[in-house]
């Protein structure tokens, strides 16, 4: 399969590099920064499942230097989803599927609307990494998973194709026959974990010992489930509890990819996780009140530069 890797931050990168692995032809779609980086220190993964390095990783800055495209992993922060609009419409020209991996739901409705709904499969991961100095990804999680189905019934062929590429390489993957109870389970999950570990600043083993604060993780889950209800997904009081049973299990020093922007001085995606929450909520007229006092207190972090 020809995949672009659309945003070869931590999460593009690794998935991108297992790809490669099994032997899919792989290009980086980047920035002028992250091009020179990647050609001046390669592509470099180091996971408990297996290191890998790709001393020379393929690399365009614009959709005009890719011929064939058949799928474009989209994995981007929310805030530069709008910065890639021209680039992907420009691939989907070219036939490819975009598999977003983006945390929210907002996004969705903007990639149908600007690309077509059968262009855009419905995505998301589980994963913990991060870039080191050189750019290259630190996966500190033993889960590396991605689970993905189509939005559309024009996309069940291609969904199982992609079956065959995941198989093939060194991840954890699933075709789900309801995908979008799948991405609200996940917003749900992300939400409270972004939430709580960014708000108190510590992981999660910290926050676990002090059950007030482990707490409010909790009725964010179950403030989350009340959301998908709202919007006519089925999301259970079952599913809450393994949501917790989750948090319950990761590693004392696990935290979120917002938190570990928080303590690089980086722009965080507030807007795109709890922001999109209650914009959400307000449509379907539903108070999260501990979603949004989250969201208020991580809020005046997002404003930090590059």
């Amino acid at each position: 399969m020809n995949i672009v890797v659309l945003g070869a931050g931590a999460l593009g990168a690794y998935f991108g590099s297992r790809w490669h692995e099994a032997g899919h032809n792989v290009v980086n779609l980047v920035r002028e920064g992250r091009a020179e980086q990647l050609r001046e220190h390669g592509l470099k993964i180091h996971s408990p499942h297996g290191n890998y390095t790709i001393e020379q990783p393929a690399i365009a800055e614009s959709p005009d230097e890719i011929d064939e495209a058949d799928l474009v992993l989209l994995a981007v922060k929310g805030y530069h989803l709008h910065g890639t609009l021209e680039w992907l419409k420009a691939l989907v020209q070219k036939g490819a599927k975009v598999l977003p991996l983006l945390n929210g739901m907002e996004h969705f409705t903007i990639l149908q609307k600007e690309l077509g709904e059968e262009a855009v499969v419905g995505g998301a991961s589980y994963i913990i990494a991060t870039l080191d100095e050189h750019g290259h990804v630190v996966h500190s999680s033993s889960f590396h998973d991605i689970v993905y189905g189509p939005l559309h019934p024009s996309q069940q062929p291609f969904c199982e194709e992609l079956g065959v590429v995941c198989n093939q390489a060194n991840i954890n993957s699933r075709l789900s026959p309801n995908i979008l109870e799948d991405l609200w389970k996940k917003y749900m999950f992300i939400t409270a974990f972004s939430g709580i570990t960014t708000a108190a600043n510590l992981p999660i083993g910290e926050i676990r010992s002090v059950p007030g604060t482990f707490r409010i993780a909790e009725r964010m889950l179950e403030e989350m489930k009340d959301l998908a209800n709202g919007h006519n997904v089925s999301v259970s009081d079952d599913d809450v509890q393994q949501a917790f049973a989750n948090l319950k299990k990761l590693d004392h020093e696990a935290t979120s990819s917002m938190h570990q922007d928080r303590r690089k001085g980086l722009p965080l995606e507030t807007e795109h996780l709890h922001g999109g929450a209650l914009r959400l909520a307000s449509e379907v007229n539903l108070s999260l009140p501990h979603t949004e006092t989250i969201y208020g207190l991580i809020k005046p972090f997002s404003y930090f530069d590059n």
